[in-house]
């Protein structure tokens, strides 16, 4: 018998696209597991791998919308920010250190011949101003009042308190009763401890004794 003639009609090569379409959407969809299942394995081998590298070509693409601004503000803490393309870095704020010099009250001319009109004549022959001199008033005040004679339980006697009264006898044989010898240790004293009355009187401030 001779070979069976293809089916050429219109029907048939209808039906051989169908089978075709059909067979190639069947292949697709067998197919397309494995290529998301392929991608997938992919992206995580290359972030477990070299996830660095993944990182800085991240960064790279990045970089590229423009260049990074730098903003520094100054005496604030040391702090580097980085968002929107913007670096701000804040440097670190130091502390402020305030200095306050003790002053005191200021006082009036004191009586010619008085104790006070001594120790500003002092005051002022040391090269000091009339703001320390108001400092050793306030100072001698508040340990003696002025009192050549203010003796203390404690032993500390004279205008500046002395204590004992005798370390006056530096200045002075009569210590015990001239008010320019116990003025003129007082200040020596002032000086060599605290700089000047102001300093001295500042102490005083802060502790009741100088």
């Amino acid at each position: 018998m001779g070979r069976r003639s293809q089916d050429s009609s219109p029907q048939a090569a209808s039906r051989r696209a169908g089978v075709a379409a059909q067979g190639h959407q069947l292949r697709t969809r067998r197919l397309l597991p494995i290529f998301s299942f392929l991608a997938a394995a992919g992206l995580i081998l290359a972030l477990t791998i070299a996830p660095d590298q993944v990182q800085n070509s991240f960064a790279a693409t990045q970089s590229t919308k423009g260049p990074v601004q730098t903003l520094e503000i100054a005496d604030v803490t040391r702090t580097t920010v980085v968002r929107d393309s913007y670096k701000v870095t804040e440097k670190k704020k130091e502390p402020v250190i305030v200095v306050r010099t003790a002053g005191a009250p200021a006082v009036g001319t004191p009586d010619p011949g008085s104790a006070q009109a001594i120790g500003h004549d002092m005051v002022l022959a040391r090269g000091w101003g009339e703001d320390q001199f108001a400092c050793l008033v306030s100072l001698f005040n508040r340990e003696s009042h002025w009192n050549v004679y203010a003796a203390n339980p404690s032993g500390a006697y004279g205008i500046p308190q002395a204590l004992p009264g005798s370390k006056m006898a530096s200045a002075g044989a009569d210590w015990a009763t001239n008010p320019a010898t116990q003025i003129s240790w007082g200040l020596g004293y002032i000086a060599a401890r605290y700089g000047t009355p102001c300093g001295a009187w500042g102490h005083s401030q802060s502790t009741g004794w100088y």
